[in-house]
């Protein structure tokens, strides 16, 4: 096989992998927009629990605004540190609402007691949901750009 032969092959892969990378970031950004949703409309409701420091409202709000942010870098630049930071918002939020709904964690620090012992709160399983496709998402987009970095160098 020649040169140019095997140099069109690494083109037509990377190509792909480019393309599976921006279909997996739009849907990962589809899904950070449902978590950003849930979280902003109804933050009011956890106004009222609160540290010395701030409140779940607040928290929500935080989140919310976090996750459109890290949408946008992800559908903008879906590369190894963007893939890295969606994993670790969505995973995270993930994490949270899966604990705090079996585990009376308490306050810690700033943060404000977040426990909540059902799922019947209106937007919480699909927020859940959606942040851990994401999270399973952007473990796959992770590994397809270490993959199309390593081809890009060699």
């Amino acid at each position: 096989m020649t040169d140019h032969v095997m140099h069109a092959g690494s083109r037509v892969a990377l190509r792909e992998t480019t393309m599976v990378q921006r279909v997996l970031a739009v849907v990962t950004a589809v899904l950070l927009g449902v978590d950003a949703y849930v979280h902003l409309h109804d933050a009011a409701q956890y106004d009222q629990f609160r540290s010395s420091v701030m409140s779940e409202g607040t928290l929500f709000r935080i989140q919310g605004i976090v996750a459109i942010v890290v949408a946008l870098a992800v559908l903008i630049w879906p590369g190894v540190i963007t893939w890295i930071i969606s994993l670790l918002v969505s995973g995270s939020a993930a994490v949270a609402v899966t604990l705090y709904t079996y585990v009376n964690v308490g306050q810690l620090g700033p943060i404000p007691n977040l426990y909540e012992n059902t799922w019947h709160q209106p937007g919480k399983p699909f927020s859940a949901v959606a942040e851990t496709i994401a999270a399973l998402i952007s473990i796959v987009g992770l590994v397809l750009a270490i993959r199309a970095r390593r081809r890009a160098t060699h």
